[in-house]
């Protein structure tokens, strides 16, 4: 005689799947919560496109160097232009309308498309955060020996000094310790053909002690 083939097994409650539950349950009950998972995934979904659109709608409009900017270049409107970047990228004091530049002067080297911002341009901000001071001043200053302008770098902290006072005339004075050289102007800047401009930072004392002493007396720089 044949064997009969065994019946197949049906799942029992402990072992059936959350499938056999949910249609081992009456119609009702399961469309109830077919309709539930699909309610979720729709605000699931509605929640995820409102973010997408929100972080695309979020940016901030600023001023970015049109072209590569040189130290010492006056900004005008055709060397800036608009762009938009997330709030989390924008730096520290970045400018953000065509009034914020005023034909100031660039004290650094900017890259075409780098935002511009207040400590890139000859401003009492920058003299600021130069020393660390929120007094400071910028002066400027003609060295004596244009070999040592040629030297001198944005950034460059040096001590200013003069010679010649006193019964002695090789006597060496600090004027200034510790400025920090803001910009040094090219040779070619001067329409009159005279030496470059160094402008540097420090403090209001020394600033008032160096402009003097510039009318009358030869300066020069040591570095830090």
């Amino acid at each position: 005689m044949p064997l009969s083939s065994p019946a197949p097994k049906k799942s029992t409650r402990l072992d059936a799947t959350l499938l056999d539950r949910i249609l081992a349950r009456p119609g009702w009950s399961g469309t109830i919560i077919v309709r539930r998972v699909a309610a979720a995934s729709l605000a699931l979904t509605a929640v995820v496109m409102f973010a997408r659109e929100a972080a695309a709608t979020d940016h901030v409009r600023v001023l970015v160097a049109a072209h590569d900017l040189t130290p010492g270049a006056t900004l005008g409107s055709e060397d800036v232009r608009i762009a938009e970047f997330s709030p989390t990228t924008v730096p520290d004091g970045a400018l953000e309308s065509l009034d914020d530049i005023g034909a100031r002067t660039v004290a650094g080297p900017v890259r075409a498309g780098e935002p511009i911002t207040d400590v890139r341009l000859l401003s009492s901000r920058l003299a600021e955060s130069a020393i660390d001071a929120p007094d400071a001043r910028i002066v400027p200053v003609r060295l004596s020996d244009a070999g040592v302008t040629n030297l001198l770098r944005s950034g460059d902290t040096v001590d200013v000094l003069t010679v010649g006072e006193g019964d002695d005339d090789r006597a060496a004075r600090v004027l200034a310790s510790k400025a920090v050289v803001i910009l040094v102007s090219s040779e070619n800047s001067s329409r009159r053909g005279t030496d470059p401009v160094v402008l540097v930072a420090m403090s209001p004392e020394d600033a008032t002690t160096v402009a003097a002493a510039s009318l009358t007396s030869a300066l020069t720089v040591t570095f830090h």
